[in-house]
Formats: C-alpha cells, structure tokens, sequence
C-alpha cells in the first residue's frame, strides 16, 4: 500500500519506523505467552508503540489500514473478558490472523515507499504549475521558458502535474472563456500525447545548449510526470489545498524543496504557509478604468511578459 506522509515529514525517519514497527509485529508473532491473554496484552502494546511513532507521521486513513484495524477495535473493546477458559483457543486466532495480516501489510507498505523515495530521488528541480499557469501564461505548455520562470539555470527541470490539475483543466476546456477553454484543451493534449505510459515520466523537452554560443544560458532537461491520487483517497474540498497536499506528499518523499507556480495569489498565500517554495507570477495590472476612460477611451494594452516573485517558505 501506499503511504501518504504528513508535511513534514522525513522520508528517513518514516522509513526507519515503518520497518521498525513491522519487524516487532513480526516478532511478536512468533513469541510465546504463557495465556493468550498475555498474548493480547502484548500485541495492544505493540499497536499504542506504532500509534506513537507513526501517527506524526502518516495519515489518519493510513493508520487505520495498518494499525486501528476493525479486528483491532474489537480486541481492544473485548480485552477484559477474552483469553480466559474456553475463549482461549478464539482469541488465539483471532491474534494470529491479525498479526499475520499487520505485519504483511507492514511489508508491502515498507516496499512501496522504497519505491516510492526511489522514484523521487531523481535528479532536478521539482516542480508543480496549477491550472492558472497553463491557462494564463503568456506561452503555452511546450514553448513556456520553465527555467526562466522559476529562476534556475541549466538545472534539469521535473514538472509535476498531480490528477486534480487534469481534473480541474477537464473542467475548463468546457466553460469560460475561449482562451481558457483553448488552453486547457490544449495542455492536456499535450500530456496525453507525451505520457504514453501514465506511470512513468517522459521527456517534456530535450537539454538545450545552443545558446552558449552566443554567451547565453543553456537549458536542461524538462521531464513530466502524472502525480495520482494514492488508492482510497478522498479530496481535501477545496482544489488548491489538494494541489499543495500532494506537492507537500512528495516533497516529503523526495528529500528536497517542491516550488508551486501560480497567477492566483490565493493559492501562492495557502501554498507558502504550508511551507511550500512558491513561485508567484503576474501580469502588468494596468491603470484602473476611471484614469483610462479620463485619458481617452480605455485602450486595451498588448499583453506584457508575466514576472515572477519567488517567495521562499
């Protein structure tokens, strides 16, 4: 199973825990007891243990699947009454199928999330850009200078685009405006023609160094890659608090900063106090309307390169 961490949490720590907590179920499995209320005792112990350390760090939901079990609920409301006389035998097996069923749950959770911080561990800046980006920035998805815009240099460039940003750009190819529409259509064309294999990255755009030629600044690499919803998941209400959950998830994961691109300054101000690097971008505001009618009839104005605020968490 997937793991969801916490913010903040330290993919070492989590991994260190994970597999400390499955190889003490897995011992105590094995042990003996001199009564299978012992038994009990000792496995309630090992379930507050595992509360204690991974609760900090993992989902609720998480910890449910993996600790606060029903059969779990049901030991701890029976704990008084059962291991004595004749229930000896069924509380015996009812620990077995619950230890057993702990600490293979542990162990296909420990090989997911090293699968998980090995995905993670590749090399680059990480990036998500929310559908404002692809919608508003003045070059479309394949042209837009990433490097310029969250102000690296020939850094390889890891652009991230987690499944609500895909939802919410579903949405908007169908209504407002027909820029918006366009764009959204758009970029998801361009997803689903580069990401054959929805599981694994592909190349955006190829490292570009012809501009050292001329004393400018070459351009890595820029990889994408769909970020899904982990199995069972349920969507935070507001769409960009899920955004900033799941670039926090990685962030997480991949031992290393997480920068947000945004136009809208709700979601850089959630983004920055969940402790995200956020990359605020703008368009020239303009005069407001009353001085531009004064002037002469409230010219519209060609449309100016966006600028970026980078805004460290």
């Amino acid at each position: 199973m997937l793991i969801t961490c916490r913010p903040g949490t330290h993919r070492d720590n989590l991994r260190r825990d994970v597999a400390h907590v499955g190889n003490e179920i897995g011992n105590l499995r094995g042990a003996h007891f001199g009564s299978a209320h012992d038994r009990l005792l000792a496995y309630l112990g090992w379930a507050n243990e595992a509360v204690r350390l991974l609760g900090t760090q993992i989902s609720d939901s998480d910890l449910r699947s993996l600790v606060l079990t029903p059969r779990y609920d049901a030991l701890l409301a029976g704990a008084a009454d059962l291991g004595s006389g004749t229930t000896g035998p069924l509380l015996n097996g009812l620990l077995n199928l619950e230890m057993g069923q702990r600490y293979d749950d542990f162990e296909a959770a420990l090989k997911a999330l090293d699968q998980q911080i090995e995905r993670w561990s590749r090399p680059g800046v990480f990036v998500v850009a929310d559908s404002s980006f692809y919608c508003r920035h003045e070059d479309k998805l394949e042209e837009v200078d990433f490097a310029k815009a969250i102000g690296v240099r020939e850094e390889k460039i890891h652009l991230l685009v987690p499944m609500v940003i895909v939802d919410e750009l579903d949405g908007l190819k169908q209504k407002g405006q027909e820029q918006t529409r366009w764009r959204a259509g758009y970029t998801l064309a361009v997803l689903d023609r580069v990401l054959q294999n929805p599981n694994q990255p592909a190349r955006l755009r190829d490292e570009d160094f012809s501009a050292l030629d001329h004393g400018g600044i070459p351009r890595g690499e820029i990889t994408v890659e769909l970020v899904f919803d982990p199995p069972g998941h349920s969507r935070l209400p507001i769409e960009d608090e899920e955004i900033i959950a799941r670039a926090l998830a990685v962030q997480s994961l991949a031992g290393r900063p997480v920068t947000l691109v945004t136009f809208d300054t709700g979601q850089s101000m959630r983004a920055r106090q969940a402790g995200l690097r956020v990359v605020k971008l703008t368009t020239p505001q303009g005069e407001e309307p009353a001085k531009q009618e004064r002037a002469g009839g409230g010219r519209r104005r060609g449309q100016k390169e966006p600028t970026a605020t980078l805004v460290e968490k």
